[in-house]
C-alpha cells in the first residue's frame, strides 16, 4: 500500500512562495496519476491540480499561472510550487493518489501579513 507524507507548508506572506513536497512509498509512484487539494476552515476540500502518469496537469481556475504541480518519479515525489500567494490560499494541502483513494496528512499553508 501507498503512503503519502506532505512536507513544506508554513507560514507566508502575500506575494510570497512556497513549494510543498509529498513523499510515496512503494513502487509503483511512476504508474499512477497524482493530485493536490486543499480545504480551508469550515470549506469543503476542493481540488487544485492534478498531473498524469506522462506529466499532463491541470489547475483549478482559482490558481492558474500562480501554481505548478510537479513530479519527480525516480525519487517517489509529488510537488506543488506555489506563487503570488494569497490569503485565501490559507488551507490545509494534501497529496492524493486518486486510483488507489489514498491521501497524505495534510500540511498547513497559510498566507498572512
Amino acid at each position: 500500500q501507498v503512503q503519502l507524507v506532505e512536507s513544506g507548508g508554513g507560514l507566508v506572506q502575500p506575494g510570497g512562495s512556497l513549494r510543498l513536497s509529498c513523499a510515496a512509498s512503494g513502487r509503483i509512484f511512476s504508474r499512477i496519476s497524482m493530485a493536490w487539494y486543499r480545504q480551508a476552515p469550515g470549506k469543503e476540500r476542493e481540488l487544485v491540480a492534478t498531473i498524469t502518469t506522462g506529466g499532463g496537469t491541470n489547475y483549478a481556475d482559482s490558481v492558474k499561472g500562480r501554481f505548478t504541480i510537479s513530479r519527480d518519479n525516480a525519487k517517489n515525489t509529488l510537488y506543488l510550487q506555489m506563487n503570488s500567494l494569497k490569503p485565501e490560499d490559507t488551507a490545509v494541502y494534501y497529496c492524493n493518489a486518486p486510483q488507489l483513494g489514498v491521501w497524505g496528512q495534510g500540511t498547513q499553508v497559510t498566507v498572512s501579513s
